[in-house]
């Protein structure tokens, strides 16, 4: 299994999916949760056929170890972590894309180094970085409530915040994934098996750690620096981020472009891979 060597020496996991290649540039894809295993990725519904992935564990996820110091599961030092496998893969520029949470890393990322990205996905984004928490995305999820499974994820919901205990998280969690996915069919049960398995909590519970609303408003100043194009990938049956949160992102920065998606949930490659993997392509490929 390859290793990369972090700033603080931290020996860190990554998969690579597919062959390098003239035709097959690099696409370093960075999970969300926050805490969650990047195994979830997948192969982005199929994009691993037209570019090498390279996806990083992060710190206390997947085969990667867990900090010794959890300050640094904050987002801006795990954005340190995607300079540090930047250097190691020996690339000068490249194409950046995140899911969920991890946009705020991405974020962080370009706003420390906008001269290192050729382009920059962000993926059903959040938008606590933004400082504003749009209320849409349970507009979202009432607008589904005749919906079988909809009754049963509405009670995990409304007790996720007043549980501690982690395997109780972990069922209440399986219990609402259907929110998160535009229908509940096979593709998206198999998707959500893992879920509870997948999370975890402690680097979940450091990822906003110490940033404080100077670091984010430095950060946010970072990104009206960005140069490189940015698409923002939105679901309107996202019940987890919802669509506002990507206008607020895409805003942030000079030349960005939102995609809202019909039909498409929190995983678009799941819902819809068909739709997703095209978009990406067309946008990553060089003008």
């Amino acid at each position: 299994m390859p290793y990369f060597r972090s700033y603080d020496d931290a020996a860190l996991h990554y998969r690579v999916l597919g062959p390098a290649g003239p035709d097959r540039p690099p696409l370093v894809c960075l999970a969300g949760g926050p805490g969650r295993d990047a195994a979830y990725l997948g192969d982005l519904g199929g994009l691993a056929a037209h570019r090498q992935l390279i996806i990083p564990d992060s710190r206390g996820t997947g085969a990667s170890p867990a900090a010794p110091d959890p300050g640094r599961y904050a987002f801006p030092h795990l954005a340190e972590d995607a300079e540090a496998l930047r250097a190691h893969l020996g690339l000068e520029r490249f194409a950046l894309l995140a899911h969920g949470a991890g946009a705020a890393i991405a974020q962080a990322y370009a706003a420390a180094r906008p001269e290192r990205l050729t382009h920059l996905v962000l993926v059903c984004p959040g938008s606590r970085l933004q400082g504003e928490l749009p209320d849409d995305a349970r507009e979202i999820f009432a607008a589904r409530r005749h919906e079988e499974w909809w009754p049963r994820a509405a009670a995990a919901v409304r007790h996720l915040a007043e549980v501690s205990d982690l395997a109780e998280v972990r069922e209440l969690l399986r219990a609402a994934a259907p929110m998160a996915y535009a229908r509940w069919d096979a593709p998206q049960r198999a998707h959500a098996a893992t879920e509870g398995a997948q999370l975890g909590p402690v680097p979940r519970a450091g990822f906003w750690q110490g940033v404080d609303d100077g670091t984010r408003r430095a950060l946010l100043a970072g990104l009206h620096r960005v140069t490189c194009p940015v698409l923002v990938l939105t679901g309107d049956r996202d019940a987890v981020a919802g669509m506002r949160a990507g206008e607020l992102v895409a805003a942030s920065f000079p030349d960005a472009r939102v995609r809202p998606l019909h039909l498409v949930g929190h995983y678009p490659w799941v819902d819809e891979p068909d739709l997703f993997r095209p978009l990406v392509e067309e946008f990553l490929r060089p003008s």
